[in-house]
C-alpha cells in the first residue's frame, strides 16, 4: 500500500477585491512559509520517501521548506501546475463580468466544462493531472508527498471520492493543508481531508 500526502502550498498574497489567480506565479507570504514549516515538522515522523511538486514558485518553495524537515529534495512535475484561467488571471470578478459579458455566469452553470478565454476547464485539469498522479503513486513509494494547489487537489479528491466536478468547491483546501490518501491494487481511498498542523 502507498500513502500519498496531497498538500496545498502555503498562503500567498491576496489583493482586495480578490482576484482570479490560476497559474499566476505568486510567492508565499511569511505566514505561508510558517505554515509549511509547521507541516514539515509534523511530517518529519512520517518517513516520506519522495516529494513531488508543481513548478509554480509557491508550490516549489513550500516543498523545499517541507524537505528541510523530512530530508531529500523536491522534484517538479509540470502536470501538477494549477489550473490556467487564461485571460481571467489577475482580474477581479467585476472586471471579468465587464470584459467577458455572460462568461462568469456561464462558468457557474457549467463548472466542469467551462473554459475561460485561453484557459482550462476543471475537466481539462483533471485530464492533465490524473495520469501524472497515477504514475507517481505507482512507483513503489511507501509514503509519497505531492505539493500542489487547491484546484489540483480538488479535482484529484473529486475523482477518488466519485464526487461530480461541479461540486468540487465543497471540498475545503486551506493553505498548508494535508490530505492523506491510500492506494493499492483496489484503487485509491481518502483517509483524511484538509488537515492542518497544530
Amino acid at each position: 500500500m502507498t500513502t500519498i500526502l496531497l498538500i496545498r502550498h502555503g498562503e500567498i498574497v491576496q489583493q482586495a477585491p480578490r482576484r482570479f489567480v490560476g497559474s499566476l506565479d505568486l510567492p508565499l507570504t511569511p505566514q505561508g512559509r510558517e505554515q509549511m514549516e509547521r507541516l514539515g515538522r509534523v511530517l518529519a515522523s512520517r518517513q516520506v520517501s519522495r516529494v513531488l511538486c508543481s513548478p509554480l514558485s509557491r508550490a516549489r518553495e513550500s516543498a523545499d521548506i517541507v524537505c528541510r524537515s523530512i530530508g531529500g529534495a523536491a522534484e517538479e512535475v509540470a502536470a501538477f501546475k494549477e489550473i490556467s484561467l487564461g485571460a481571467w488571471e489577475g482580474l477581479s470578478v467585476d472586471e471579468v463580468k465587464d470584459r467577458f459579458p455572460g462568461c462568469h455566469e456561464a462558468r457557474r452553470l457549467n463548472l466542469p466544462g467551462f473554459r475561460p478565454e485561453a484557459g482550462e476547464s476543471f475537466t481539462d485539469l483533471l485530464l492533465r493531472v490524473w495520469p501524472a498522479f497515477e504514475k507517481a503513486a505507482g512507483m513503489g513509494d511507501e509514503c509519497l508527498a505531492i505539493v500542489a494547489h487547491a484546484g489540483v487537489n480538488r479535482v484529484l479528491l473529486s475523482r477518488i471520492l466519485g464526487l461530480p466536478l461541479g461540486q468540487l468547491f465543497k471540498l475545503e483546501q486551506s493553505y498548508g493543508c494535508c490530505n492523506t490518501l491510500c492506494g493499492d491494487d483496489r484503487g485509491f481511498r481518502v483517509h483524511s481531508i484538509n488537515c492542518l498542523p497544530d
